[in-house]
């Protein structure tokens, strides 16, 4: 099968004569430009959607998918709400769960933290936090056993974050005080409530923000500590898929009616997941300037070639080309010099990305980013996208070099000859 005459000439012009060695090299700057923006681009964009998944894995490990709350501000008879919601489509489970704000102390350290009331057996099929322990044993935690503290008294246990543990210099086995911002009444007058719990274990979400300022204990020692009775702050949802969380949240309000209402994992983070949206957007918009910088080189290169084959333009004219096939044969040429930037640009980002994510190259503060690690997710969308914007922006700055070399006058550069 032959090849269409603007496809070899075009082929040709990649490869300029040997007096005029500036253009191949223009040709060569023009490939690495589209290339270097290309892998550039797939870099930070892969960057920004492993930090986007693995934020939300850690997110979703510590909570669930789905809550149900109450406009009194607790719900006494959860049990049947619980068996309830568990009749709902792409619910999997559900756990009941206290929540308040506390002061947890040791000797002269003390840090504000969320006091979170568990059953245990419920809440490992519900969230993955009991699964993050790395230090104590969770089987009387499931036995939901009290444990012996000092003098041989019967104290509840306590669940803390590893970097929570570093700050107040505790290990498991030690004890802490509990101090609740709503106090009791004495002889004089309103005293903070003070209790004292054992550490049975301590966790590692990998996450800073919970690391620090998450605790777990048993659901009745949290009720008592916080006066709520037999009531619960809420009941926690696990779904088969994270994605029907708005429908399940809509169905459940629909359902349940007054005064319950639940609330899904992206609206509790709306903002957040919302920021680290347009962040990637906006970065795809900040580095496409990259592949933009590069167009202008292949206009220039085009241009160039242009100049040079002014003869060769004329010939073919002569020979009866069209002003199409001379289009064409420089929009090809500026193609194929956009193609090749880019299938560079994409497998340079894909060895980068691999060698980012495998050899942890980069670490990150996590009281700052809340990782330790620059996370890397290659996706096949982000893949596409680029290559389509690369190859589109090399083609359309084809555009003018070729208009021009169309509306060549042939008799001109024929004239003298």
């Amino acid at each position: 099968m032959n090849l269409p005459y603007q496809l070899f000439i075009a082929l040709r012009y990649l490869k300029s004569k040997k007096r005029h060695k500036g253009i191949s090299f223009n040709t060569v700057i023009s490939i690495i430009g589209v290339a270097v923006g290309v892998m550039a681009l797939l870099v930070v964009l892969s960057v920004m959607s492993g930090f986007h998944e693995d934020l939300q894995k850690k997110i979703l490990g510590a909570n669930a998918h789905a809550v149900v709350l109450s406009y009194k501000g607790g719900i006494e008879d959860y049990k049947p709400v619980m068996e309830k919601l568990k009749n709902e489509p792409h619910v999997v489970s559900t756990s009941p769960f206290v929540l308040g704000q506390v002061m947890v102390s040791s000797g002269r350290r003390a840090h504000g933290v969320f006091l979170r009331g568990i059953e245990p057996s419920l809440e490992l099929k519900t969230t993955d936090i009991l699964k993050h322990i790395k230090e104590g044993s969770i089987e009387e935690i499931l036995e939901g056993s009290r444990v012996k503290g000092q003098g041989s008294r019967d104290v509840p246990w306590i669940i803390l974050g590893k970097e929570l543990s570093a700050m107040l210099g505790v290990i498991a086995g030690d004890t802490v005080n509990l101090i609740s911002p709503v106090g009791e009444i004495g002889p004089l007058g309103m005293l903070p409530k003070v209790k004292q719990f054992k550490v049975a274990a301590i966790f590692e979400m990998g996450m800073f923000e919970y690391d620090t300022n998450l605790v777990l204990t048993d659901i009745k020692s949290a009720q008592e500590f916080f006066g709520y009775g037999s009531a619960v702050s809420g009941i926690e949802l696990r779904l088969d898929d994270i994605y029907k969380a708005s429908s399940v949240r809509d169905s459940v309000n629909k359902k349940m009616g007054f005064p319950y209402y639940a609330r899904d994992w992206m609206q509790m983070n709306r903002n957040l997941f919302s920021a680290l949206k347009l962040e990637k957007f906006a970065m795809f918009i900040i580095l496409i300037l990259i592949v933009l910088v590069a167009s202008f080189n292949i206009v220039s290169t085009l241009m160039m070639n242009v100049m040079e084959k002014q003869k060769e333009i004329a010939i073919l004219k002569a020979m009866g080309a069209k002003n199409q096939g001379i289009m064409m044969v420089f929009m090809i040429q500026g193609l194929l010099i956009g193609i090749i930037g880019t299938v560079i640009g994409v497998t340079g980002g894909y060895i980068l990305g691999k060698i980012i994510n495998n050899y942890e190259i980069i670490k990150l503060p996590a009281d700052v980013y809340y990782l330790s690690k620059l996370p890397v997710k290659m996706k096949l969308v982000d893949f596409v996208t680029v290559s389509f914007s690369a190859i589109a922006i090399s083609f359309l700055s084809t555009l003018y070099p070729s208009y021009h070399a169309a509306k060549l006058n042939p008799v001109e550069p024929l004239r003298y000859e």
